[in-house]
C-alpha cells in the first residue's frame, strides 16, 4: 500500500485529489493540511510514502516545507503540485530535493502514474515541463528575469507577491528582518523594478504568479 500525504492551501483541490484515489488500488489517502508548516509539523509525528505538495501556498510554501521535510526525513518522497511549467521553478524544485513535479492541469492516469513512478525510486516530471527544462539549457536566461534568483530569492519574492509582509517573511524563514529587506532589494537589482508592486505585475507577466490566487 502507497500511503499518500496531501497538501494544499485550497479545501477543494485536496477533496479532488482525496475522491480521485480513493478508489485506486494499492494507494490510499492518509492525511491533508492546508499549509507548509502544518506538513512539517504532521511529518515530525507520522510516516507517509508520498507527499503531494503545492508549491504556491501562504506562509513558508511547499518549496521550503520540502526542504525541511527532507531534512530530517530523507526517505519520504515529495511530488510538488503547482501551476508554474517554466523555469526557474522545476529546477529549484528537484534541487530541494523533490522526486516529482507535476502541474495540476495534470489529469488522473498522469498522477496516479507519477506517485507510482515516485514510489519505485524513480523520479517523475510531466512531459512538457521535462521538454521545457530540456530547452532551455540552449536558451538565454535573458528571456526570463527570474532564472537569475537563487532558491531563496525566488522564496522571498513569492511571498512578497502574496502580499505578505518583511516582519512575516522573517519569522516564518527564521531570518532577521535586515535580512530579508537585503534579499528584497537585491531582487529589485536582479530584475530592475522599482518596489512590490512592479514586482508582481513582473511575476504576472512572465506566468510566475496565478493571478486567481491574488
Amino acid at each position: 500500500m502507497i500511503n499518500v500525504f496531501l497538501v494544499d492551501d485550497h479545501e477543494l483541490v485536496r477533496t479532488g485529489i482525496r475522491r480521485l484515489l480513493e478508489d485506486v488500488r494499492g494507494i490510499k489517502v492518509v492525511g491533508e493540511v492546508d499549509s507548509g508548516e502544518a506538513a512539517v509539523k504532521w511529518c515530525r509525528t507520522t510516516h507517509a510514502d508520498i507527499i503531494l505538495m503545492d508549491m504556491n501556498m501562504p506562509g513558508i510554501g511547499g518549496l521550503e516545507a520540502t526542504r525541511k521535510i527532507l531534512r530530517f526525513n530523507p526517505d519520504v518522497k515529495i511530488i510538488v503540485l503547482t501551476i508554474n511549467t517554466e523555469n526557474p521553478f522545476p529546477t529549484q524544485v528537484m534541487k530541494a530535493g523533490a522526486a516529482g513535479y507535476l502541474t495540476k492541469g495534470a489529469g488522473s492516469n498522469e498522477m496516479i502514474t507519477a506517485i507510482r513512478t515516485v514510489h519505485s525510486g524513480q523520479r517523475y516530471i510531466s512531459p512538457e515541463i521535462a521538454q521545457q527544462m530540456a530547452l532551455s539549457q540552449f536558451t538565454s536566461n535573458v528571456e526570463n528575469p527570474f532564472n537569475e534568483l537563487s532558491e531563496r530569492e525566488l522564496q522571498i519574492m513569492m511571498m512578497i507577491t502574496k502580499g505578505q509582509k518583511v516582519t512575516d517573511i522573517s519569522e516564518q524563514l527564521s531570518l532577521s528582518p535586515k535580512t530579508v529587506n537585503s534579499y528584497r532589494y537585491r531582487l529589485f537589482s536582479k530584475l530592475n523594478i522599482n518596489g512590490d508592486v512592479e514586482l508582481t505585475h513582473l511575476a504576472i507577466r512572465h506566468g510566475i504568479l496565478d493571478t486567481e490566487t491574488l
